[in-house]
């Protein structure tokens, strides 16, 4: 009887390390600074360095201002998939800090993904281009009318 106990707990430990293994080429990511009303766009990547298929069960965004895609498929043994963070900056400046928790079958069932960055509005960006970056790009700084030439008029005095 010892040694049919033994067997099958032998047999529980091979199985229980018999697993996908979810390995991130980095769970952090600072996208510096964003422009205001952007979507800032980040793909962490993944490897299964496991033995058996990975399949995610889902990725969860710590609010709605984070949209999560990610590899539907199950990824083999020595594959690698996505997590595909999408941030929308509009009407959101300053600071930001937010997570993705992916759920999967890995050993690690849960991995938490983090995002952070600075929302800069039209005036904290064009407070940091040169001018040659704000010739290049007017529309991205002046709220006034744009000639056709693309620089900026005042409105007329009456």
């Amino acid at each position: 009887m010892r040694f049919v106990s033994t067997l099958a707990l032998c047999l529980l430990a091979l199985a229980a390390h018999a697993q996908g293994v979810l390995t991130f080429e980095n769970t952090d990511h600072d996208f510096g600074k964003v422009a205001e009303g952007t979507m800032a766009t980040y793909e962490f990547r993944f490897k299964n360095t496991g033995n058996q298929p990975i399949v995610i069960a889902n990725a969860q965004a710590s609010c709605g201002c984070t949209t999560p895609e990610w590899t539907k498929s199950p990824v083999l043994p020595g594959k690698s998939g996505i997590i595909k963070a999408v941030y929308n900056s509009a009407g959101r400046p300053g600071v930001f800090a937010k997570t993705v928790t992916v759920m999967s079958n890995a050993t690690e069932a849960s991995k938490v993904l983090s995002l952070k960055g600075t929302v800069l509005t039209k005036d904290e960006l064009r407070a940091t281009l040169t001018p040659a970056q704000l010739a290049a790009s007017p529309s991205c700084c002046w709220s006034g009318p744009a000639t056709t030439s693309g620089a900026w008029r005042p409105a007329r005095s009456r």
